[in-house]
């Protein structure tokens, strides 16, 4: 007999911007299970976006997210011996997952300044279509339209 199915946590919104999209770039930074290092870094990166765009910085992320966020993404598919990568549309919890993973690792990778200076500057380069993040998501339409071919085998 199977198990049940997994039931998704509620997220509560954080205490500054009373926001869920602030709250899950929190938890997504996190490491460790320490909270309050990664909620001053978000905060830390917002306040200085605010300072440079002289915008909300919620708004900013929240257009910086819809930016980077993929349309299509390509998922093995075994069918007869042979694997497919089969191009499939993205959901739209999967999108804003996707693009914060993207944004939290460009800024990573980065060495030089501090991790706060390096997501400010990962968003605004998200906001302004350059950067890493954008090349990814357009590595991801590439490889998307690159097997079209196999869109028939998505709804198996």
């Amino acid at each position: 007999m199977r198990k049940p199915r997994f039931k998704k946590r509620i997220l509560t919104p954080d205490a500054r911007y009373n926001s869920l999209l602030i709250s899950k770039l929190i938890n997504y930074i996190m490491i460790g299970g320490k909270k309050e290092i990664a909620k001053n870094l978000v905060y830390k990166a917002m306040d200085k976006i605010e300072k440079e765009t002289k915008l909300n910085g919620l708004d900013v992320l929240q257009d910086a997210i819809k930016k980077a966020a993929p349309l299509m993404e390509v998922k093995s598919k075994r069918v007869g011996g042979a694997t497919y990568q089969v191009p499939m549309e993205v959901t739209d919890a999967r999108k804003v997952i996707l693009a914060l993973r993207w944004i939290i690792n460009a800024a990573r990778e980065k060495q030089g300044k501090t991790y706060d200076e390096f997501l400010c500057e990962e968003i605004l380069n998200v906001r302004n279509e350059t950067g890493a993040v954008i090349a990814k998501r357009d590595n991801m339409h590439k490889m998307a339209q690159a097997n079209k071919a196999f869109a028939h085998f998505a709804r198996f």
